[in-house]
């Protein structure tokens, strides 16, 4: 009997702290390689940590599983990680200020609301409607 050499999708989720069903994911979308195959089973290479520990810091800046697969392959073999990262990490911080913003209107109106001294939801409608319109004839004016 032949020693097998790697490791099983069980070991590799064990060691890396995540589901199997986590590694199979990854697989399916093209973030992990497939592995070999013995007897039907994955069968993974050290390497792998190192692709996951890559998808960790990924996930850990924002990218989405698209964005984590165009950086590792969506680039020409021969361009540096740092280009890839600066490509992608200047798309990235375009759209963190877009939801920054967003969601510094959205605490305003919470702040707003929280002193909010309607009866009806009605008039709470109403009521925005008339603010907001003031706030666009007072745009128009400056």
């Amino acid at each position: 009997m032949s020693k097998r050499t790697g490791l099983t999708i069980g070991e590799v989720a064990e060691r890396a702290d995540r589901a199997p069903s986590a590694i199979r994911y990854y697989e399916r979308a093209g973030l992990l390689r497939p592995p070999r195959r013995e007897s039907g089973r994955r069968i993974y290479d050290e390497d792998v940590f190192e692709t996951l520990a890559l998808i960790d810091l990924a996930q850990d800046a924002g990218f989405t599983v698209a964005e984590t697969r165009a950086l590792m392959h969506g680039f020409d073999r021969a361009t540096p990680a740092s280009q890839r990262w600066r490509t992608l990490a200047e798309q990235k911080l375009d759209e963190i200020v877009r939801h920054i913003e967003r969601a510094e209107q959205m605490r305003a109106l919470l702040q707003r609301l929280t002193r909010c001294q309607c009866h009806t939801l009605g008039e709470c409608v109403r009521s925005r409607k008339a603010a907001m319109l003031a706030a666009k004839l007072t745009l128009r004016l400056t």
